[in-house]
């Protein structure tokens, strides 16, 4: 079994793969003041559960948090017994990054562009729903060549209750109607319906840019909630695109140590 770690600033995706095939998944509360051995517990725990006899052969992860990158990567080593791969823009994988300041693109958005080309084709737009909604595109020649980077609704949510004196903070979840006839309604709607309108409106200037009509690919976990009020619609909802990546990712850099 490989595990595959996708760390994010509120979360981390955890999975096992065994070889092409997804085996299992977790969600793990991203926080940097935990230690190498809490991680670590954590883990091995998570594996035993899952099966007793398990047998980790191999980990890699993509990280877009510093300060928990080296714990992480100790956890791993110290408890699963296995040497992680920490990926980064350094690593060869077949996409080339095709901007001038490559060490700016987060591990996590090569990623999503090395599944787009090995799971769908190209030109592509790989819409990723996190703390930050990204947009990752990826040209007909397999090429990363951009994005954009928009607050994410959660964000959203965060800085109206935080800077306002009477707004509450609310939970995501689709609003009833576009005009809302309480606070509650008016911001779900400014939030999910104002990002769907957001999102719908950058895909067209993007597809002009790239002058031809793009395969849109969309993950993380709002990804269904906003699909709702999004014209057109994804042509795929992929909620393990990033661990999918970096699986091949693994794969690749397996088959050229043999």
């Amino acid at each position: 079994m490989i595990l595959i770690s996708d760390i994010g600033n509120t979360s981390i995706t955890v999975g096992l793969f065994n070889k092409d095939k997804k085996v299992k998944t977790w969600r793990l509360t991203t926080d940097s003041k935990r230690s190498a051995d809490e991680y670590g517990i954590l883990l091995s725990e998570l594996m035993k559960q899952f099966n007793p006899n398990i047998q980790i052969e191999g980990a890699i992860i993509s990280s877009v948090v510093t300060t928990l990158t080296d714990i992480y990567l100790s956890a791993i080593k110290k408890y699963l017994n296995v040497e992680p791969i920490n990926f980064s823009y350094k690593i060869d994988t077949g996409v080339k990054i095709a901007i001038d300041n490559k060490s700016e693109v987060g591990a996590d958005r090569i990623v999503n562009a090395v599944a787009a080309v090995n799971f769908y084709k190209t030109p592509a737009i790989v819409i990723d729903f996190g703390t930050a909604t990204t947009f990752d595109i990826i040209n007909e020649k397999n090429e990363f060549v951009g994005g954009i980077i928009t607050p994410g609704m959660k964000i959203q949510a965060q800085a109206l209750s935080k800077f306002t004196s009477k707004l509450p903070l609310l939970d995501i979840e689709a609003p009833k109607q576009v005009i809302g006839t309480t606070t509650q309604e008016a911001i779900l709607s400014g939030i999910v319906r104002g990002h769907a309108c957001m999102i719908s409106g950058l895909l067209k200037e993007c597809e002009k840019e790239l002058k031809q009509k793009p395969v849109i690919i969309a993950t993380g976990g709002y990804a269904y909630l906003v699909e709702k009020y999004i014209t057109p619609k994804f042509d795929y909802i992929d909620e393990d695109l990033t661990l999918k990546g970096l699986n091949v990712i693994y794969n690749k850099l397996t088959l050229l140590k043999q």
